[in-house]
């Protein structure tokens, strides 16, 4: 089991299967619209544009797990995302990711990292190797222009 085992659905809707992005680096992150980490999104964002050339996708899962801070429609979700911060990277129509209604990949994360590295709030995040493999988690407080996000991003993207 791994990565591309999953599937998800875009927040237009359409199907989007993990296997789709199989070659590329991926970072999953869920996301809220009313956190105090969604300055977040511009980061990921700007992680997405330097990288995206060599291999590496971001993908953002809005979820409304943490403190409520995510109760749009999906359609406010993506316009919120665009506008605020011109966010052209996937995103997945709004998911579960803790508990025992969580999406399967994020149980399935939860089994590879164990509890210190699943979700506590929102802007968690995993770092998925171009053949599918976990390899690397960063907590909610890590900024994806950390030295240590940048640099396990680029040890990952394919060669």
């Amino acid at each position: 089991m791994n990565f591309h085992n999953f599937e998800f659905t875009s927040i237009d809707g359409q199907p989007l299967p993990a296997k789709s992005f199989a070659g590329k680096a991926v970072l999953v992150v869920n996301t809220a619209s009313f956190c105090g980490f969604t300055k977040q999104y511009a980061g990921l964002q700007a992680l997405w544009q330097k990288y995206r050339d060599r291999g590496f996708l971001v993908l953002g899962v809005p979820s409304n797990d943490f403190g409520a801070q995510e109760p749009g429609t999906a359609s406010e979700i993506k316009t919120f995302c665009e506008t605020n911060f011109a966010v052209d990277f996937p995103l997945a129509g709004k998911l579960k990711v803790t508990g025992p209604d969580a999406h399967p990949f994020y149980k399935w994360a939860a089994g590879e990292v164990g509890v210190i590295g699943s979700p506590k709030w929102n802007f968690h995040k995993y770092l998925i190797a171009p053949d599918g493999r976990l390899v690397d988690w960063f907590s909610t407080a890590t900024a994806p222009d950390a030295g240590r996000m940048i640099k396990a991003v680029e040890a990952v993207l394919p060669k």
